[in-house]
């Protein structure tokens, strides 16, 4: 008698235990698979905890670059008053710069 290799037959003379464990192979090598995949998706150098950090750096920055501007506004505003307006100019050179005008006497008050 001779057998015919079909794949019935080939699937019957497989032992159950090596169907078994290569079901579990597959699939233990799949959740391998996935689990390294989403450990890359959240911690590699394009993930999310990434993009987290650049996008509060992103936020420091912009509020660093609107108070800069606003600076820069109040900078030009002091700027035009100094070129047009001598009263501005005189006092602050009383105040900051200590300046007196001729005949003037400063007293200072000195604390116990």
């Amino acid at each position: 008698m001779r057998r015919s290799f079909s794949k019935r037959n080939l699937k019957r003379s497989k032992s159950r235990p090596a169907i078994i464990f290569k079901k579990q192979f597959f699939r233990g090598l799949t959740y391998l698979i996935f689990f390294s995949l989403t450990i890359v998706f959240i911690f590699g150098d394009h993930g999310l905890l990434k993009l987290y950090k650049v996008k509060k750096e992103r936020k420091i920055i912009q509020n660093k670059i609107a108070t800069l501007r606003q600076e820069k506004e109040k900078l030009k505003q002091e700027k035009i008053t100094i070129e047009n307006d001598l009263n501005y100019i005189e006092k602050v050179a009383r105040e900051k710069y200590k300046m007196v005008k001729p005949g003037e006497k400063i007293f200072k008050v000195v604390d116990n």
